[in-house]
């Protein structure tokens, strides 16, 4: 079942349910996805399992962020609601990868797109987020990957 239908199928579910942040989190995320669908559409493109899996961890990292900012301004039911919102959508990503699993898919990127100095970061970065979608934390893979080619 694809990501989309199990959002779909989520929402219905909270609905029944009179879940109120879980429909609220979810109808956000359709809002997102949609928006993307309609540029995307401008270009005549479609948006794949990847690039969904991409902009549900970006909304991920945004509600983590929101939630630090909240704590520091001592907001804690805020940062309450953004974390709710993370265990929402974090339901539909995979598995992030671990430290030694993100190691091993640079080593092969490197290797993949024969990476020999800095000049080739972004190539191995794109290899990294077309191959583990959603997976991999970019922020992380790219720190690494730039000390690997260093």
């Amino acid at each position: 079942m694809s990501i989309r239908q199990q959002l779909a199928d989520a929402l219905r579910q909270a609905q029944k349910a009179q879940d109120r942040r879980t429909t609220a989190t979810l109808r956000l995320v359709l809002a997102a996805l949609k928006d993307r669908d309609i540029a995307a559409r401008g270009q005549g493109e479609t948006v794949g399992e990847g690039e969904l899996l991409q902009l549900l961890a970006r909304m991920v990292r945004q509600r983590e962020e929101a939630a630090r900012q909240f704590r520091a301004g001592n907001r804690p039911e805020l940062a309450a609601r953004e974390e709710a919102e993370i265990e929402v959508i974090a339901r539909f990503l995979p598995r992030a990868m671990s430290p030694a699993e993100t190691e091993a898919a640079i080593e092969r990127a490197i290797a993949q797109v024969e990476a020999s100095g800095l000049k080739d970061m972004a190539r191995v970065m794109a290899a990294l987020k077309r191959d583990h979608p959603g997976r991999i934390d970019t922020a992380r893979a790219s720190a690494l990957v730039k000390r690997r080619l260093a």
